[in-house]
């Protein structure tokens, strides 16, 4: 079995990497990846992933 790893970048997205399903709103899926880059400030173009927007407006430090 394959690990999914979760990752929140400091003043940036989430980076999913691993096996897994992102479905919209309705239930449809999106295109399945490796990895990829989900929005967590609200200012992609792009959303549910990243568009690099967040560069310089969004400020968010994550530590355990």
């Amino acid at each position: 079995m394959s690990d999914v790893k979760i990752q929140a970048r400091d003043n940036g997205p989430l980076l999913v990497q691993g096996p897994v399903q992102l479905l919209d709103g309705e239930g449809n899926a999106y295109e399945s990846k490796e990895s990829v880059y989900l929005c967590r400030c609200g200012l992609s173009d792009k959303k549910p992933f990243c568009d690099g927007a967040h560069k310089g407006k969004f400020e968010s430090q994550t530590r355990v």
